[in-house]
């Protein structure tokens, strides 16, 4: 067993840090820079599912949010999701609820960019230079079915999105006339204002534009790990179809967020360098933990620099992750709360 052999296996320190010192740093700095440009890419992305409310959105004022939004998630967790569209419907003056559905319609780009790469990984995997064990067997199988439910549940939501908002609206607000007449027109307010958000899904342009920059921001992603790979002796030779199957598998274990550490990145990352590639426990642990950092800490100085200039401290920030909360509870109870 995977843990057996790990817990009999001596952890060698000095060949783990001897690893970073061999690290060219030079491929480390480039890869920084792609992953925040990352983040300017999701705010050009943004601005597209904006102009519905918003036609001449400030760019750059999103990618600030966009920035202090992700310092937020690393700092706090998951919780520290919200911070980012309650600022931007704060910039911009628009309904929180709006800024929600653009979240919400960002995450199902996202989730199919990631299945696309899984699946790529997966069909690829034979091919490549991995070496295929019993080990993960089991997640070539389970993944395999995972990619072709939840990608068939993104599309549909997409198509339902750009096809039948109308009658969404109208059946969702329908399904809420159970609620006295005061809060009925609140929470009708709200759904509409929810439906606004997801606007850009319903002209063929604004489409097109989203997955130009869906495919423009996981380009960089790509990009940024192909140079973290560079950086590194023990993958410096790998091909191109490698770091995809690494980015697939990391993908999904990036779906854990713990504030301040990560979470399951950094152990799918160590399993399939060790597992598929057999690189050593110490050189995989480095790099991955250059993973980590390099793909969410480098935008923490960033986020804190912009923060800081807008007048938020460490108090504020979690003033804001509370008022955020506190805003997405109302709305799920049929209130839309003024961000203010």
């Amino acid at each position: 067993m995977l843990h057996e052999r790990w817990h009999h296996t001596r952890f060698e320190w000095r060949t783990f840090a001897s690893s970073f010192l061999q690290l060219d740093w030079r491929w480390i700095a480039l890869a920084l820079v792609l992953s925040i440009a990352t983040c300017y890419g999701r705010a050009l992305r943004w601005a597209v599912m904006l102009r519905p409310l918003r036609p001449h959105p400030d760019v750059w004022a999103i990618f600030k949010a966009t920035a202090i939004g992700f310092t937020a998630v690393v700092l706090l967790g998951r919780p520290g999701e919200f911070v980012r569209p309650y600022l931007i419907s704060l910039k911009e003056k628009v309904p929180l609820s709006s800024q929600l559905a653009a979240w919400i319609l960002e995450r199902l780009c996202d989730l199919l960019a990631v299945l696309l790469v899984f699946g790529f990984a997966v069909s690829q995997i034979q091919a490549s230079r991995a070496s295929l064990g019993h080990t993960f067997r089991w997640a070539l199988t389970t993944g395999g079915y995972a990619v072709g439910i939840l990608a068939a549940v993104c599309l549909l939501l997409l198509i339902m999105m750009a096809r039948f908002s109308g009658v969404m609206r109208a059946r969702l607000i329908a399904a809420l006339g159970f609620l006295p007449k005061r809060h009925h027109e609140r929470a009708a307010r709200a759904v509409g204002a929810f439906m606004d958000g997801t606007a850009a899904t319903q002209s063929q342009g604004s489409a097109i534009r989203l997955f130009l920059y869906t495919v423009l921001e996981w380009g960089l992603i790509v990009l940024s790990f192909v140079c973290m790979f560079k950086s590194c002796h023990e993958t410096r030779s790998f091909a191109l179809q490698d770091v995809v199957i690494f980015i697939g598998f990391v993908a999904f274990g990036s779906v854990v967020q713990i504030p301040g550490v990560g979470g399951g990145m950094q152990l799918v990352a160590v399993v399939v360098l060790t597992e598929l590639y057999g690189i050593s426990l110490e050189v995989s642990t480095s790099l991955a933990i250059m993973v980590w950092v390099v793909s969410f800490v480098s935008i923490v100085p960033v986020g804190l620099g912009f923060a800081f200039h807008e007048g938020l401290n460490w108090r504020k920030l979690k003033d804001l992750e509370y008022r955020a909360e506190r805003a997405q509870a109302s709305l799920e109870a049929g209130i839309e709360e003024p961000p203010a």
